[in-house]
């Protein structure tokens, strides 16, 4: 492609335009831009030959960028779950600070400083889910040979690292402090949802008691209750996406069994009765299936809990809720790993109470050899008091 170039003195600058014919629409393009000096007309024109050679505008905005690439960058992504997390990330977050800019004069610096400022708004799964996109996004870049290299991707790691140990859950912030205290308490916010009809209670009361996702809730049928082996099978889950009710596995992509407490038994035996295997275990009230957006519309959810006196609880609480249950009963952290489907045990380990008991023995221990490594510094200074006077 052959490109025609001109440059122009202004009072403002000097002008440095380019014309060519693209290939493709057969039509005529021209390019200017103000720059300083002659050299720097040069490097512009550089680089429109450079893209003319890799078939791709290198002087294109990261907007624009985005754009050409549509969802490239999201490939391996799970289209139901993560790619559209990430696509927000990426439209409400990424693009209006850097978009503007050429994708090949984004620095390592200009992450740094835009990271920065995010990390003083959002929290730490905001930034995880803006962070994310753009570093697809820059690899994509380099693949197409607009950049040498990614410029946030040793920022990223040290960011996503850092934000991941401040979103551990601090003394009143674990997930503790989003259960519900009792079962009487549980019952109570059962029956408030019954007032407008039994599948929201029952919703509640399977959320609470295997201490399951909403979504899980949701995908849970008939024939997931063992009730010879007394346990539930988590295999799926349901939510609202992109044209309707999405099902697929669990969070993990792997199933997992949740014992049967004593008392989800009756709620499970009436949902039971009467429906074949493959039957929804729980249905709304026009037999459509429970996702925890059709709980709350319906059941007016958050003044609700304010009017029990639990306005705080939302319905992911009520996993939290069985967890902090079964962690106080005692079952091993190991195990309560498996019901609750946690990757990593330090996720399972904040429902643990705190225990400071150890500390004490500690104190303790650490006091008593202190007090004896004291005493034969006491005899000598009583001696020596003794001989002071003389004795």
């Amino acid at each position: 492609m052959k490109i025609s170039t001109d440059m122009e003195r202004r009072s403002y600058g000097l002008r440095a335009r380019a014309r060519w014919t693209d290939p493709a629409s057969k039509r005529r393009v021209i390019r200017t831009e103000i720059v300083t000096d002659e050299a720097a007309a040069h490097a512009f024109f550089d680089d429109l030959r450079n893209s003319s050679v890799k078939g791709m505008d290198v002087s294109m905005t990261l907007l624009e960028f985005v754009t050409s690439i549509g969802d490239r960058w999201a490939r391996g992504l799970d289209p139901t779950s993560t790619a559209d997390t990430y696509s927000f990330g990426l439209k409400l977050r990424v693009l209006p600070a850097l978009g503007h800019l050429p994708v090949s004069q984004i620095t390592a610096g200009m992450i740094d400083r835009t990271i920065d400022e995010w990390e003083t708004r959002y929290g730490a799964s905001t930034i995880k889910n803006t962070i994310a996109p753009m570093v697809r996004v820059l690899d994509e870049a380099v693949r197409d040979g607009l950049l040498t290299m990614n410029p946030a991707k040793n920022r990223a790691k040290r960011s996503l690292s850092r934000n991941a140990f401040r979103e551990q859950p601090a003394e009143g912030a674990s997930p503790r402090a989003h259960a519900i205290p009792d079962l009487a308490t549980l019952n109570k916010v059962a029956a408030a949802c019954a007032r407008v009809h039994q599948s929201y209670s029952d919703f509640v009361m399977l959320a609470a008691l295997l201490a399951a996702r909403s979504s899980e809730v949701s995908g849970l049928q008939v024939g997931d209750v063992l009730f010879d082996k007394n346990i539930i099978v988590i295999r799926r889950q349901i939510f609202p996406g992109k044209g309707g009710l999405i099902t697929k596995a669990t969070k993990n992509r792997k199933e997992r069994r949740v014992p049967i407490l004593d008392p989800l038994r009756p709620v499970l035996i009436r949902l039971t009765t009467g429906k074949d295997s493959n039957d929804q275990l729980l249905t709304g009230p026009k037999g459509g299936v429970l996702t925890t957006a059709t709980v709350r519309d319906a059941t007016n959810w958050d003044q609700l809990v304010i009017d029990i006196g639990l306005p705080d609880l939302t319905r992911h609480g009520l996993r939290h809720t069985g967890a902090t249950w079964l962690a106080d009963a005692g079952v091993p952290l190991h195990v309560l790993q498996d019901i609750l489907g946690h990757a990593s045990i330090e996720t399972t380990r904040g429902y643990l109470h705190p225990d400071d008991r150890h500390l004490a023995s500690a104190a303790e221990q650490a006091n008593a050899f202190l007090s004896r490594s004291a005493l034969p510094a006491s005899k000598s200074k009583a001696a020596q008091q003794r001989q002071a006077r003389g004795l």
